[in-house]
């Protein structure tokens, strides 16, 4: 087994050790608005829930030479941004938001996606969507890099509203097959959801 300090290594070679051990990785698509009614649409795998009282959720947005993301400034800038649960049914819409646009371009007309008003936030959702969250910023943590050039902001929400699609709602649960989410591996490569089993808990 190799044994390898991260220090020695490059932040590519890290990022590549992380993304290829730690997967599948759940995929967040956030719709975010600008202060100029632009509607910004962004996937990104470091994500997860933190809790479910209140219930929290947490996505990592990279920044680019110490300069935030549209999703992190819109998000920051109105306190408040959607997160959609990506599936089989338009995952290649999402990857195409991926698309480097500018902040007066808007990825959901790029991808032709539909948007939708939410109903606690101003900012809308994405009707493609089966699983989406209506989310108000709990708090934005910059981490890494230096003081004056972060390399990520932690954009941390807490959802105020949840929309969940007729049929993959089944007595207060959600029916993961019938979702067919997609996760994220390393490089171009995404995974569907595959065979499941069950292991109870220890007393």
């Amino acid at each position: 087994m190799k044994s390898i300090d991260p220090e020695t290594l490059s932040v590519k070679e890290n990022y590549k050790f992380l993304t290829g051990s730690i997967i599948p990785r759940p995929i967040a698509f956030v719709s975010t608005l600008s202060m100029e009614g632009v509607l910004n649409a962004a996937p990104f795998s470091y994500f997860n829930a933190l809790t479910s009282n209140p219930p929290l959720i947490a996505i990592s947005i990279g920044r680019k030479d110490g300069v935030q993301k549209d999703t992190s400034r819109n998000a920051e800038t109105l306190g408040e941004f959607v997160v959609h649960i990506p599936d089989e049914t338009y995952i290649e819409a999402v990857n195409t938001t991926a698309a480097n646009l500018g902040p007066d371009e808007s990825e959901v007309d790029l991808a032709k996606l539909t948007a939708v008003d939410s109903v606690k936030v101003k900012v809308p959702g994405i009707a493609e969507s089966r699983i989406r969250m209506e989310c108000v910023v709990e708090q934005i943590l910059p981490l890494g890099g230096t003081a004056d050039k972060p390399a990520t902001d932690l954009l941390i929400g807490k959802v105020v509203h949840y929309h969940i699609a007729d049929e993959l709602y089944n007595e207060g649960k959600i029916d993961a097959e019938k979702l067919r989410p997609v996760g994220r591996l390393a490089g171009t490569n995404y995974v569907k959801l595959g065979k499941t089993f069950s292991l109870d808990r220890p007393e």
